[in-house]
């Protein structure tokens, strides 16, 4: 029986397999995708918002904006607008005295007109003048504003909506 008894004592035994290893690998795995996941819609989101500068602000980070390409957002001021063999000459004003000159390439929308808020995507010619380059204009009005012209607003086939 001496015999037998040391045997048994000598057998190697396997550890029981860990699950806590196998789990935590799991977890980590699911840890770094949802951070992937969160990342990448986070990224997709910020990048399809469309934020403007307002004149006003604009201005005051001039020399920082420097000729970087943003959406200006300002007043067409009565009296500005000329229009250029290229697209159009106006000038858009902020609160108070703040304006700024536009030279937009392109025809402007059917909609421009002297009194109205507009965007303008374009840059400042240098970090320091008031001189804006646009390439796209954007008549900006409420959901009130087809209601109250219903005459101004065309379909693409030519009717009034």
């Amino acid at each position: 029986m001496a015999d037998t008894a040391s045997t048994d004592v000598l057998t190697p035994v396997e550890p029981p397999a860990s699950k806590s290893r196998s789990s935590r690998r799991s977890l980590g795995v699911i840890a770094v995708l949802v951070i992937v996941v969160v990342v990448l819609l986070s990224q997709g989101l910020l990048k399809s918002l469309n934020y403007f500068e307002t004149v006003d602000q604009a201005l005051s980070q001039r020399t920082t904006l420097g000729t970087k390409v943003i959406r200006l957002e300002g007043v067409v001021e009565l009296g500005t607008i000329s229009r250029t063999n290229s697209g159009a000459s106006f000038t858009i004003t902020g609160s108070g005295t703040h304006h700024v000159v536009v030279t937009a390439q392109g025809s402007p929308p059917q909609l421009f007109q002297a009194n109205i808020p507009v965007v303008v995507v374009g840059h400042f010619v240098s970090a320091t003048s008031l001189d804006f380059a646009g390439t796209q204009i954007m008549v900006k009005h409420s959901s009130t504003y087809i209601a109250q012209h219903p005459n101004r607003v065309k379909a693409p086939n030519g009717t009034s909506r």
